[in-house]
């Protein structure tokens, strides 16, 4: 086999190494394709390296990491995927683990957050490839309009809603909780009322006073006052959100950093704020990452290492980076955009990462436990939902999976 063939880091000339990557799509069209990156990435990396060759699929997020499963359970592993979680194959020991396919500066460099939330019982095996956090995003002209400034508490932000409800805004706050990406707006409401996810190392802490807490005030205040616009929060999803704040039709959302390209587009002046908690600003924001992981199948852990060597080179974590108006997962690539005037518009993002908190992506129970939020949380804010009821429901549910996920 070829695989056999694969022992000289360099490449050289003792039998030619074919690595294959699977990566996800970042772009919003042909023109600004993860495609084009890779390709120009791989050019460079070939040109030096004769005697490897790089050969790279692109799929969309919507089937990156479907497509992943099905070669590996087809026993045609790819050597590297980029793609949205790990744990499963870490679990499964078919990874080889970070600090196999890494030099010791590579890993030393990840933001601390973004790397230990790469681990699996304390061992690496996620290795951050992309990262960004949430801001409260504001429609400026509609606030100037109805008088109103950016809130720093829950009490403010529900009065900025009024405000903007008695203008006639459409959606004053609006509350994605459909099922695109509801753990998301779930866990960013969790974190800024003192709770989250998960409260110990080994267990869910779904239905916490504090949870129970944050979820029933969502109901009472902003919801069941009419201030979350004409689509119920469990039918709301993300994009449609975002699509109706870039039109003119929001107050006030959560948003990452695309959504600044999709609204400045269009004409919208926004201003973005930390998310506001009970007393003031949240603590803790909500960090998201995509990872990088490296499969034992082929047996090319040298080659993988050169190579990843370079793809977390400064210059090309930059890149990428700027590219698609995502965080660096590395410190120094971190440290020059959080200097460079050209960044200047990812910085309050940047500003949050030190203080964020990512989805328990290292328990292999988090797949069903995220689906079964996107499910159901929609029901704690309808009119005769029980936050304490559906918290409960979820909590039991996440026990279970994670019982048996431990076993």
């Amino acid at each position: 086999m070829t695989a056999v063939l694969a022992g000289c880091g360099a490449g050289g000339d003792s039998g030619d190494v074919t690595l294959r990557l699977v990566a996800a799509d970042y772009g919003d069209s042909s023109a600004n394709s993860s495609k084009k990156y890779w390709d120009e990435l791989v050019e460079a990396y070939e040109k030096d390296h004769p005697g490897v060759t790089v050969d790279v699929t692109v799929y969309s997020w919507n089937d990156v990491d479907r497509e992943v499963k099905e070669m590996v359970d087809a026993g045609k592993a790819p050597d590297m995927a980029q793609i949205g979680a790990y744990s499963d194959y870490a679990a499964a020991d078919l990874l080889y683990k970070a600090g196999e396919v890494l030099s010791i500066p590579v890993q030393a460099d990840f933001v601390p957050q973004l790397a230990d939330a790469g681990e699996v019982r304390g061992v690496q095996y996620g290795m951050p490839f992309a990262s960004s956090t949430r801001l409260l995003f504001y429609n400026k002209s509609l606030f100037e309009k109805a008088g109103i400034t950016a809130p720093t508490t829950w009490a403010q932000l529900a009065d900025d809603a009024e405000a903007l409800k008695a203008e006639g805004v459409k959606y004053p706050y609006a509350l994605p909780l459909g099922p695109e990406e509801a753990q998301a707006e779930t866990m960013q409401w969790l974190l800024s009322g003192g709770g989250g996810y998960t409260a110990t190392v080994t267990g869910y802490s779904l239905d916490s006073t504090e949870n129970v807490a944050t979820f029933s005030w969502l109901k009472n205040e902003l919801v069941g006052k009419g201030l979350t616009g004409p689509v119920a929060p469990g039918e709301l999803n993300r994009a449609d959100a975002f699509a109706a704040f870039a039109a003119g039709q929001v107050g006030m959302l959560n948003g990452h950093p695309s959504l600044m390209k999709t609204a400045a587009k269009k004409g919208v002046k926004f201003g973005m704020v930390p998310m506001p908690g009970v007393d003031g600003p949240a603590k803790v924001s909500m960090g998201v990452a995509d990872w990088m992981t490296a499969f034992r199948q082929n047996g090319h852990a040298d080659q993988i290492k050169e190579f990843l060597s370079f793809v977390y080179s400064e210059k090309n974590v930059l890149d990428f980076s700027r590219e698609y108006d995502l965080l660096p997962v590395t410190n120094s690539a971190s440290q020059v955009m959080s200097e460079a005037s050209e960044d200047a518009d990812l910085k309050p993002f940047l500003d949050q990462l030190p203080v964020s908190q990512l989805y328990p992506v290292g328990r292999t129970s988090w797949a069903t436990v995220s689906a079964d939020i996107k499910k159901r949380i929609g029901q704690a804010v309808t009119p005769s939902g029980s936050p304490a009821g559906v918290l409960g429901q979820l909590q039991a549910t996440a026990t279970t999976v994670e019982s048996g996920s431990a076993g």
